[in-house]
């Protein structure tokens, strides 16, 4: 088959958006700013989902579901929330459509809600209202909720996967009795992203705090997991969120103490999106197509048949039926290829492109032999290997595909982390492919600001790990006592 991916080193923009649709993981939608997760790439999601929601439960959690629509009342009772969101809210306010009598379908004027709907941006209102009635006691909390859901925060420049009017998510709201376990859970979620995503998605990740005009709308603390992609650009995968007693107050939700005083709850929210497929492909793929670690490929081996003849399918057919009885019971995904519509040389070029990690291909001499032609997709190196011992063979040859993939995404970070000590050295290094920049701000919203106005690089977070050492910001040359991450971003 032919791939037509334009080389990333040409126009990594046009490069992505190649691999997303000729790999089959998404397209553009007839709704405008909406996407269609298409087949393979929901599988991906899906794999995504499974081992987030079972970490999630692992550490207390529980799933629930809220409402779409929340009244637009919910908002102005935290103020700081609804300005954060205000300008990407979709509002519905009629409920009933009608025939005009020409043949056209119209809003029906007289069905105006009593009070306009907003569709779903984010769910603190709706649950913090719900929490009301749900929080009486000590002995309710703490209260550990998580819901998979669509979310709608309108766009007017979309990509697929990393910005869509539409995405899916999962969201986290937890409610405490106190501020120190708010802000325990709070570290504990991020840490749970960082571990899935350097351990499952084999991106590596640095943990810090954003900046107070970063922050989440109505948060005290906003946590973050920052990654860096191919092109030295930066992508928030995920955030945790302390939100103080904001939300709390705002709904009044209080509970009876065990000293029998009625105190507001503290609270948490935490959440990742499918935001966490464009940082799969842009953290891995190369210009053959998406590349992808074998814990999160739908397909961790493909098999595929050359023949001459039905008696040569056969007998190729009988190994491969043992060899994925063994793999599926060691938990490995395989699939045998034998259409007979396409040739060797497509199916090996469409398993290449989706980012397989393992391709099997097996003929009549192979079978002779004792032996199969192996190819791993990370570093597209062949080899020919014997057929005893093959499902450990490949059971461990996974593991170390993963390894090597996290491997050379850490190098990649590590070689694109760069230390700037003035304004003029900051902008230079902007003008390559720098990736993160080290630099000391002075804390101040008005050089941020300026800064990100003046190179379009923001600060993507203030390290967790960092170290204290005295400079001076690199635009105002007032004290600092610490460098923060600079970087441009998604």
């Amino acid at each position: 088959m032919s791939k037509g991916i334009t080389s990333k080193n040409d126009d990594y923009s046009q490069w992505y958006n190649d691999i997303v649709i000729k790999a089959d993981l998404a397209e553009h939608s007839s709704v405008k700013g909406c996407m269609v997760i298409k087949p393979y790439g929901y599988s991906i999601w899906e794999k995504i989902q499974a081992v987030l929601d079972q970490k999630f439960k692992d550490t207390g959690h529980s799933n629930a579901y809220f409402p779409l629509f929340i009244p637009k009342s919910y908002f102005s009772k935290e103020a700081a929330h609804v300005e954060g969101f205000a300008t990407e809210c979709a509002v519905v306010t009629h409920y009933r459509l009608k025939n005009d009598g020409n043949g056209n379908i119209v809003v029906d004027e007289t069905a105006k809600l009593e009070e306009e709907l907003i569709v779903r941006p984010t769910s603190e209102t709706i649950i913090w209202n719900t929490y009301r009635g749900w929080i009486e006691s000590y002995r309710d909390l703490p209260l550990l909720i998580n819901q998979w859901a669509n979310v709608v925060r309108w766009e007017m420049r979309t990509r697929l996967f990393l910005r869509t009017t539409e995405f899916l998510w999962q969201e986290g709201h937890t409610a405490h009795a106190t501020s120190q376990e708010a802000v325990e859970e709070t570290e504990r979620m991020l840490d749970v992203y960082a571990d899935f995503a350097e351990n499952w998605m084999a991106v590596p990740v640095v943990k810090g705090k954003k900046t107070p005009t970063e922050r989440f709308a109505g948060a005290l603390e906003t946590y973050c997991i920052e990654a860096l992609m191919q092109d030295g650009k930066a992508l928030q995968a995920g955030t945790s969120h302390f939100l103080g007693q904001n939300f709390a107050k705002a709904f009044d939700v209080k509970f009876t103490s065990k000293e029998g005083k009625q105190e507001h709850v503290w609270a948490t929210s935490w959440g990742v999106s499918t935001r966490l497929m464009g940082a799969l492909i842009m953290a891995h793929s190369d210009d053959a197509g998406l590349v992808l670690p074998p814990k999160l490929a739908p397909i961790q081996v493909v098999i595929v048949p050359i023949y001459k003849g039905d008696e040569d399918l056969a007998k190729i057919s009988t190994f491969v039926n043992e060899l994925m009885m063994k793999l599926k019971g060691m938990g490995i995904s395989v699939k045998y290829d034998s259409r007979d519509s396409q040739r060797p040389g497509f199916k090996f070029a469409e398993y290449e492109l989706k980012g397989v990690p393992v391709r099997l291909a097996i003929g009549g001499r192979d079978m002779e032999n004792g032996t199969v032609e192996l190819a791993r997709r990370d570093t597209r190196e062949k080899a020919t290997v014997p057929q005893e011992g093959l499902d450990i063979y490949i059971a461990n040859l996974l593991n170390e595909i993963q390894e090597n993939i996290y491997s050379r995404a850490h190098q990649f970070r590590e070689e694109h982390i760069t230390e700037a000590n003035s304004y003029d050295e900051f902008k230079e290094l902007l003008d390559g492919k720098t990736g993160f920049i080290s630099a000391h701000w002075d804390g101040t919203a008005e050089t941020e600001k300026q800064i990100k106005e003046e190179t379009k690089a923001t600060i993507r977070c203030i390290p967790l790990n960092n170290k204290q050492e005295e400079g001076v910001c690199i635009l105002t040359g007032k004290p600092s006592i610490q460098r923060v991450l600079f970087a441009r971003a998604y």
